[in-house]
């Protein structure tokens, strides 16, 4: 008896040991599928063969009441492996992911409009993307993984208007719409090539990997990460918060009309050793009219990034990116009706870190090295906290301030600016503080497909201006993802 016993064990350890390697296998060859599937009948066979001799030999001493149990166990071991042979025959997974999701943001601005109208405003914004995984180049070359990725993008409704005037203001950076009134807008945002290349040397090992992409982009998508501040439909609305203010609502960054531009990158990834995550990255991009694919190669924003991913303090996960940019086709603060453009150049950082088990901190940083810019620099600092510490894991809340400092330049042509050439000054003031900007927010994830945002932002001393009346607008966001 205790000879077939330990036959059934080595049995059943046998075949659970083989199942997960013969399916790695499996997945790759499907002429091998074939062979381990038979293999694996023949061992599903002999375990029943055993179980049935046990059995009767049960029936001969029913008082083995431990025996029993064991075959039991055996029995449902042997089912499992029947169901994993079953899976091994199911069609592979084609690999394409296909996401799909729709934001409404409503605000109320109860204090700080210019006017007693506009201080409202609702609009929509739909995003679809699809990622399609491709061949490899074939064995004349080792490359690696390659794909495509499109993305279609919907919305209607502006900003809100009649705010004071500020250094950079977009309070709802999820606001999307060609055309005022009633009709929507729809645009392939983004339409790229990426192409993988891993690096090895002889025996010794990985060395990384190279990654290149070729196409329409969204530059924000590779530049500037954050884990808890990059984008308007999940975390803050105020465009502080969503990228570096200098580059995208500072102007340094001369994409479309969308924030969308041709270009190509270049990343170097090490990733071999899985706790320490080093990437290096090259772009070039279409600039000015290029960026809307006229004069394509007149003008280029260009931006290079070193980025950290690992364990830094306390023994938990973080993203520390560095990065400096070159435009020459950036736009002066002063020149913004006629479009007459100069160089613009700067630099910034963008950190997250988790602190705890539910808190990660998070700070942004840009400064001007050249150009004429209304704010030379911009700081900002935050946290996100998980529901989990209140009983409520999948909500989130989110708190920010930040920071922006009028520029020299801009301080002595505030006054009297008019760049719309309408004979009234556009600020009118002479900027003599910082302006502060700041905001909260509480996801409520309703299900898995459903999330419900109100927030609050205030706006200090906006446009440098000491004298001006704070801005406070409330905001209620509605997302629906699949």
């Amino acid at each position: 008896m205790q000879s077939n016993r330990n036959l059934r064990i080595a049995l059943i350890l046998a075949g659970l040991v083989s199942v997960p390697a013969q399916a790695a296998t499996a997945a790759a060859d499907q002429k091998q599928l074939m062979q381990n599937y038979e293999k694996l009948l023949q061992r599903v066979e002999q375990l029943e063969a055993a179980n049935k001799n046990l059995e009767a030999k049960l029936e001969q001493a029913p008082a083995a009441a431990p025996a029993a149990a064991q075959a039991a166990e055996m029995t449902e071991r042997v089912e499992d492996i029947e169901n994993q042979v079953l899976a091994l025959k199911k069609p592979a997974d084609s690999g394409i992911a296909i996401g799909a999701s729709i934001t409404m943001v409503a605000l109320d601005a109860v204090k700080g409009t210019t006017t007693g109208k506009d201080d409202s405003q609702l609009n929509y914004l739909a995003d679809l993307e699809i990622e399609i995984p491709g061949d490899s180049l074939g064995k004349l070359v080792s490359f690696g993984d390659s794909k495509f990725f499109a993305h279609l993008r919907a919305g209607q409704g502006d900003s809100l208007a009649n705010l004071n005037p500020t250094l950079t203001g977009t309070v709802n950076s999820s606001a999307f719409g060609l055309t005022h009134g009633d009709e929507s807008s729809l645009i392939l945002a983004e339409a790229w090539y990426q192409l993988g290349m891993p690096l090895s040397q002889g025996q010794s090992g990985e060395l990384g990997r190279v990654e290149m992409t070729v196409g329409k982009m969204d530059i924000f998508g590779f530049y500037d990460g954050n884990a808890v501040a990059d984008d308007e439909t999940e975390f803050f609305l105020n465009n502080v918060f969503v990228h570096n203010p200098l580059l995208d609502s500072g102007g340094d960054l001369t994409a479309d009309s969308f924030g969308f531009a041709p270009g190509v990158n270049v990343a170097y990834i090490n990733d071999v050793n899985s706790v320490n995550f080093w990437k290096f990255s090259l772009g070039a991009f279409g600039s000015g009219s290029g960026a809307g694919f006229d004069d394509t190669f007149s003008g280029t924003f260009a931006m290079a990034q070193a980025e950290y991913t690992g364990r830094v303090l306390f023994g938990l996960p973080a993203n520390y990116r560095v990065y400096g940019w070159f435009n020459d086709q950036a736009i002066a603060f002063a020149n913004e009706f006629d479009g007459e453009t100069e160089n613009h150049t700067g630099v910034g950082f963008s950190i997250d870190q988790q602190v705890s088990r539910y808190v990660t901190l998070f700070s942004r940083a840009g400064y001007s090295t050249e150009g004429k810019v209304k704010f030379d620099w911009a700081f900002n600092l935050g946290a996100q906290f998980g529901g989990a510490a209140w009983g409520r894991s999948t909500d989130r809340f989110g708190v920010a301030i930040g920071w922006l400092s009028p520029s020299d330049d801009f301080k002595s042509a505030a006054p009297t600016l008019d760049v719309d050439g309408d004979t009234v000054a556009d600020f009118g003031f002479a900027p003599n503080g910082v302006e502060t900007q700041a905001e909260l927010f509480y996801a409520v994830q309703l299900n898995n497909n459903f999330q419900v945002t109100p927030s609050l932002q205030w706006v200090g001393q906006p446009g440098g201006d000491d004298a001006a009346e704070d801005i406070v607008v409330l905001g209620l966001r509605a997302k629906a993802a699949f």
